[in-house]
Formats: C-alpha cells, structure tokens, sequence
C-alpha cells in the first residue's frame, strides 16, 4: 500500500452502508490501461457539504476500514457550493501511484472524519483485450471438443446443482443478514445514545479540564506565593534561632544575676525589716501627734467660730452706728436750712460772717458765736433736746450716740469687751490698745 507525505484523517470504525449515496461517481470504466493517468468524475448530492480535508481514495474490493486505502488524492472545493454546475467534480491520479496488479478496485470519498460518503463501481487495471482470431480446427479435433463440451455440460449441471443449494444458503445467509440488519440499527441507535453522552460527557469533561486548568495555574502561582513565603519564614526562622541562642543565653546570665539579687534582696530585706519597725515607732508617734493637732485644730476652729460671731455683731453694730450717723447728718441740715433762713430774715449775709459754728459733729451744743444778736432758738433746742435723748460719745470712734443706741450697745457687749476695727482695711483691735488703733486710722489720713 503506497502512502503520500500527509496522511488523509481515517476511521478504524466499521461502515455504515447507509450514507455511500451521498457522493455518486460517474463515467467509471470496467478497466483502465497500466501506465496511464486516471480521471475520476463524482457529483456531490445536495445533502452533502464537502469540507477541507475530505479526500477520495482508491480501496482493494473487500477492504473493511478507511485505513486500508492505497492511495488518495485530496478534493477541490467548490468555489460555489450552492451552484448545481459545480456539483459535478473531478480528481485525477498520477500512474505513478496506481496499482500494478489485476486487482479489483473501487473508488471511495471519504471526509475529514474518516467516513465513507460514497463508492464507485468495481474496475481493473489490465491491458485492453485483443480482437478476436479465426481458428481451423480438423474433425479430431471437433469431436476432441464435443467430448470436453459434453464434459463442461455435466460440470455445469453439476454446477445448476451447487448454485441452487448456493441460493439456498444465500437466502438462508440474506435472512440472517436482516436480522442482522435489524440488530445493527438497534446497535447503531444505542451507539448514536452513547456517542450523545459521550458529546456530552465530553463537554462536560472538557468544562472541567478548563476549570481544572485554571484551578492549577492558580494552584501554581499559590505554590510560587508560598515558596517565596516558605523561603522567607525559613529565613527569619534562622534570625528566630540565633536571636533565640542569644536569649538563653542572656536568660542564663539573668539567672545568675537574679541568684546575686537574691542574696542581695536578702540582706537588704533584713534591713528593710529594722527600718520598718522603726517606721512603725514613727507612725505611732506621728499618729499621737495627729490627734493632738486635731484636738489643737478643733481648739482654732471653735475659737474661730467664736470670733466669727463676734465679727457678725461688730458689723451690726457698725450698721446700726452707721445709720444713726446719717440721722444725725439730716438733723443738722435742718438746722444749718433754719440757720440759714434765720439769717436772711434778719438780713444778714452767712458767707460774710467772719466765724461759722462749729458743727456738731463736735460735741458744742452752746449759742452759735457767728450770730451777731444770738440764737433765739438756743433754749429751745437744748431744752428738746435734753427732754427726747441724751448725747453720748461712743468710746471707741468719740462719735455722739443717742441714749439708746449706746445702751443697746452696752447690753450687747461690755465696752471693756468691744474690739476696734479700721473703717478702712477692716484691721481689728482691741479695747486696750486704743492708742494703737488711732495711729493706724491716722496713717490711712496721711
């Protein structure tokens, strides 16, 4: 079997008779000349679309497969497919690649599945027959030929004979061959099931080789990630080792340190012990002194309150004084208004009066010396005066207090008891140091 560069695709799966009507070979001879090159003519049906890589192959009559071809040559496609003319097609084989022998051979078209679409009609490659040659034969030789005739007559009764057992056999051969037939179709339902599932189980797969796929490139670019990682734990697992030699040893030599602390820790704990107890004495100490200064503080502290209470009723009474002053300054501008109004109903003038009267603020409750002719309501002043309250000074500030002002006073608190406090900055003093307090009044003067 020759094969040329490029094997043609092929099929080891048994035919299927079915589809050989698709392809139809036309004008093929009984035999063909050795030496020549030979045309083949096929038509395409229109149930059939050539595609790429069909090819038509020359087969042995009694070939089984699409592997057993001797030799082939690839089709020409259509430039239209849908045109009828160009239907009719061709393909010629080179001598050279021709069978040698006397054969019987039978052109097939086989598509790029390696399926057969159609197949010619049986031929030879031999040498045409020569014409016919006259022979004379003599009478022996006649009767020579009626004895071999009668002799082919008997075969060939003989023949008559085998042929019909033959045809026997052969209808006996054809209905097994339906049964065949039959089973073959149901075969070849069950196959075409089983070459659905296999499509689908062949996308399925091819999904999941695609899945798998990118799963293990993912895999792999993870596997890189973790070898780097891998590299670099390995790497600071080294650091981790010597920083960890370092470690124990540096535990090592704290642990020696740590057995002198001890030892020191327990000398100075025994010291620690006699200086505690000498603070226990101390906070004992500190503790009696405490209470002494909080008996001490309790002492201040009513005292204090004592003196606040004092200082409450001091300024009461200076409230009290102090309204009994502006009283006391009303009165006398009444009397200065009399004074005034006496005046100039005797026709004289008080600015041109060469001395004024004191005010009495001063203690002189006499005739006013300004007047030229006297104060006509001296005696009666005095004598209402004297008749509603006396005039007393108040023994610390020698300003004149009524009669009951000074005796509330009195009943509030001894004059011997009474404390002086600055009008000014509100510094107190006492009753004894009287002297004291004027000059420092007297400083807030200067």
């Amino acid at each position: 079997m020759e094969e040329t560069v490029g094997d043609p695709p092929t099929s080891a799966v048994l035919l299927d008779h079915c589809h050989f009507s698709q392809v139809i070979f036309n004008s093929v001879e009984k035999f063909y000349v050795p030496g020549g090159d030979v045309t083949c003519y096929y038509t395409l049906t229109e149930h059939f679309t050539p595609r790429r890589k069909d090819w038509i192959g020359i087969f042995r009559v009694g070939w089984k497969t699409t592997r057993e071809y001797y030799t082939f040559m690839w089709v020409t496609l259509p430039v239209d497919p849908n045109n009828i003319s160009t239907k009719q097609q061709e393909v010629q084989f080179k001598a050279y690649y021709l069978p040698k022998d006397d054969e019987y051979y039978q052109f097939c078209y086989v598509d790029q599945d390696g399926l057969v679409r159609g197949a010619s009609i049986p031929f030879q490659f031999r040498p045409e027959n020569e014409e016919d040659i006259l022979v004379v034969t003599t009478q022996g030789e006649v009767e020579e030929i009626e004895q071999s005739n009668n002799e082919l007559r008997k075969e060939n009764q003989e023949l008559k004979d085998s042929c019909v057992s033959l045809q026997k056999q052969n209808s006996d051969m054809q209905a097994a061959l339906q049964k065949q037939q039959e089973e073959l179709k149901t075969l070849k339902s069950i196959n075409k099931k089983l070459e659905q599932k296999v499509e689908e189980q062949k996308d399925i797969s091819e999904t999941e080789l695609l899945q798998l796929k990118e799963q293990n490139q993912k895999l792999s670019a993870e596997n890189e990630k973790m070898g780097v990682r891998v590299d670099q734990l390995q790497a600071q697992l080294s650091t981790q080792e010597k920083e960890m030699e370092k470690l124990v040893q540096e535990a090592q030599d704290k642990t020696e340190q740590l057995e002198c602390l001890k030892k020191e820790n327990f000398l100075s704990l025994m010291e620690q012990r006699k200086h505690q107890q000498k603070l226990e004495k101390t906070v004992e100490e500190l503790k009696q002194q405490e209470a002494i200064a909080t008996k001490k503080e309790q002492e201040l502290t009513d005292e204090n309150f004592d003196l606040s209470k004092r200082l409450s009723e001091n300024k009461m009474i200076c409230t009290v004084l102090q309204r009994e002053k502006e009283r006391l300054e009303g009165e006398n501008d009444l009397l200065k208004r009399d004074n005034f109004r006496l005046m100039s109903y005797m026709g004289l003038d008080f600015d041109s009066l060469p001395f004024q009267a004191p005010t009495s603020d001063q203690g002189d409750a006499g005739q006013n010396p300004g007047l030229v002719f006297g104060n006509p309501y001296f005696g009666k002043t005095t004598l209402c005066s004297s008749s509603q309250r006396t005039i007393k000074k108040c023994p610390t500030c020698k300003s004149n207090l009524a009669d009951d002002v000074f005796d509330h006073i009195s009943q509030q608190q001894p004059i011997e008891t009474l404390s002086l406090d600055c009008p000014v900055c509100d510094k107190s003093f006492s009753a004894n140091e009287k002297q004291i307090f004027e000059d420092h009044v007297f400083c807030h003067t200067l």
